[in-house]
């Protein structure tokens, strides 16, 4: 089955294809639409069109008949509308608002971006800085962490006597993320922990833990390294659209935040 277009909803995100129907109106290639006198121009068909193919469909012949006959389909609803008085309801009237809203900004942000567009440089400057955060090695670490450097230290106690790290940080661990996997943080990087943790965590040998609590913004912690192994960085061919893609929103996320210092919000 097709689907259908609905073009009254052309600032929303997605948009279906239209059922053709089994008689669809007549029309000379190029020329205007024209529903009870009212004109629709090439052009809108040609934008939706555009809208359709940016967001994965062909531009055949069958795509542009159905946008034509859902193009019809929408001006006799609005013609119908401004019969009824529809049109000129107040919560109609906030939609047409607030869509026109949304239509500005986003060509207001499209524009931003063609005039400030992502070079090859800054993608490989951006490639560069996380690959050299990221480092080498990733660990896998268990920890348990606990509020005090007395309850860190009666870890530790109960560690050496020979109970399981596993079994304590079920039992004792503040961090409920972990607790329940017996402190286990799977791969990562050290980046990716507070710095205190990942500068203790690295001078592990494989198999040891802290002898001492460590202390972070989180708490105190014994940690228990239980593997190393090099990091597999993916190639830059690889993650050059993401890269660009989060560039590129933290500049319209600059963008906002300026228009925001300039601006007086009550």
């Amino acid at each position: 089955m097709k689907k259908r277009i609905f073009l009254f909803a052309l600032f929303l995100p997605s948009l279906a294809l239209a059922q053709t129907p089994a008689k669809p109106a007549a029309a000379k290639d190029g020329a205007p639409i024209t529903v009870n006198g009212v004109q629709i121009p090439r052009s809108r068909m040609d934008a939706v069109v555009r809208q359709q193919v940016e967001r994965g469909a062909q531009d055949s012949e069958q795509l542009r008949t159905q946008v034509r006959e859902a193009l019809i389909n929408n001006e006799l609803l609005v013609q119908d509308a401004n019969r009824s008085g529809m049109a000129k309801k107040p919560e109609v009237l906030q939609q047409i608002d607030l869509a026109r809203q949304e239509v500005i900004a986003n060509a207001v942000v499209a524009e931003y971006v063609r005039a400030h567009p992502i070079s090859d440089a800054d993608i490989q400057k951006e490639y560069d800085r996380a690959k050299a955060s990221t480092g080498d090695k990733e660990y896998r670490a268990r920890h348990i962490l606990v509020a005090t450097e007395e309850d860190a230290k009666s870890v530790l106690a109960d560690l050496k006597k020979g109970v399981k790290f596993e079994e304590i940080a079920s039992k004792r661990s503040l961090d409920e993320g972990t607790k329940a996997r017996g402190g286990d943080l799977d791969w990562n990087v050290p980046s990716n922990f507070d710095k205190a943790f990942a500068d203790a965590m690295v001078k592990l040998e494989k198999g040891k833990m802290t002898e001492a609590p460590v202390r972070s913004r989180f708490g105190y912690h014994i940690i228990l390294l239980e593997d190393v192994r090099q990091v597999n960085f993916p190639a830059l061919a690889q993650v050059k659209t993401q890269i660009q893609q989060r560039l590129t929103g933290q500049r319209v996320d600059a963008l906002i935040r300026e228009l925001r210092a300039k601006a007086k919000i009550e």
